[in-house]
């Protein structure tokens, strides 16, 4: 019997618990998940890859204690193309959140190249209602332009807000970037 490995590729920068779901659901329909943090040199990123790793990490061993009986999930950083890393990691699918008609239009686009070019297939998870418009850039944004970031805790894990929390505190160039603009 085949062995399904889904990949779950993203900047998680930061998780949110919109990612949290698909993780969780993603372990119910897959053998075994590996969480894909990327490192991007077209973006800016507001934490570094340890960082990103390391607060996915944490997050998904709370995951697994809450839910030992399904699949194994492991976290992992990489660089370069998504579909490398897949390949390279036995995977036998991408993973993929939908939140709205946006997020589809450019995900089929990108799991038509993916398919082309890597044979390699995606499956889509759509997100929850409460997740539908919970993307790691708006909160970035919140967390630059918002005087209460209590708001940011219906979005990211209490550990994710206090280093949102904290980044804000050191006055993180990108933060300070997203408010020079919106003055």
């Amino acid at each position: 019997m085949a062995h399904h490995l889904a990949v779950f590729p993203g900047s998680f920068d930061p998780i949110t618990f919109g990612h949290l779901d698909v993780i969780r659901r993603g372990r119910h329909l897959f053998d075994e998940l590996v969480i894909a943090v990327g490192r991007n040199p077209g973006k800016d990123q507001l934490f570094t890859i340890d960082e990103r790793v390391t607060m996915a990490r944490t997050l998904v061993d709370q995951l697994v204690k809450e839910e030992p009986d399904t699949s194994p999930v492991r976290v992992e950083s990489f660089s370069g193309l998504t579909v490398d890393f897949a390949i390279t990691a036995g995977a036998a699918v991408l993973l993929r959140g939908i939140r709205n008609l946006s997020d589809l239009q450019y995900e089929v686009q990108q799991a038509v190249t993916n398919r082309e070019v890597a044979g390699l297939e995606t499956a889509f998870v759509v997100a929850g209602q409460s997740f539908a418009y919970t993307s790691s850039s708006l909160i970035r944004q919140i967390t630059a332009l918002g005087s209460d970031l209590s708001q940011l805790e219906s979005m990211v894990p209490p550990s994710v807000a206090e280093m949102l929390r904290e980044k804000k505190r050191q006055k993180h160039p990108l933060l300070e970037r997203l408010l020079e603009h919106q003055q």
